[in-house]
């Protein structure tokens, strides 16, 4: 399976049916998926498995497998893929971690990996994740890799989703200042 990037913790890697016990426990744990339009049966975990395979091919890019480095233990997925945001295909970051590694910063790790990739390989001049607008914790974690709210409107999945960007200028404009801090 093709590793795309690396962090500090984590790789991800392309995803493949052999991942399906993994996110199965993710995509049907209740708690997890509450802001989620419908529940994870085990036909729905192949399909989103299928649809990501089938995304590296088309796009070049889909949700990607978060493995631990130290274990190589799937916890999560996270990557970029073309959503339909208030009627307009976008890139979306999007990302879902196993409930007992939540709040140790992976969601975050992951997702800031997959946004610089993203501005680097693509030609995106910016990137989106949107959600339910009762879901603090993805709005806090889009928000701690620089993504800010751009707006919310009404749909019949999530009855409000809130969705918020990051715009390459302003990610670029963020790594020049965190290099010329260092030089000081």
């Amino acid at each position: 399976m093709k590793t795309i990037v690396e962090t500090e913790r984590l790789f991800l890697r392309e995803m493949d049916l052999s991942d399906f016990d993994a996110l199965y426990e993710i995509l049907a744990d209740h708690e997890i998926m509450n802001h989620y339009p419908y529940s994870f049966d085990e036909k729905r975990v192949r399909g989103w498995i299928e649809r990501n395979m089938y995304r590296y091919q088309e796009n070049g890019f889909g949700l990607w497998a978060v493995c631990l480095k130290e274990t190589g233990e799937m916890i999560g997925d996270c990557g970029l893929t073309l959503q339909n945001i208030d009627g307009e295909m976008l890139p979306e970051i999007g990302y879902h971690i196993r409930r007992d590694m939540q709040r140790k910063g992976y969601a975050k790790e992951a997702a800031k990996a997959v946004r610089d990739w993203a501005f680097r390989e693509t030609d995106y001049p910016a990137l989106y994740s949107y959600c339910k607008y009762t879901n603090e914790p993805s709005i806090r974690t889009a928000e701690s890799i620089g993504m800010r709210f751009e707006r919310e409107f009404r749909d019949e999945a999530n009855g409000i989703t809130h969705v918020s960007v990051i715009r390459k200028e302003d990610w670029i404009g963020e790594a020049i200042s965190h290099n010329s801090g260092a030089d000081c």
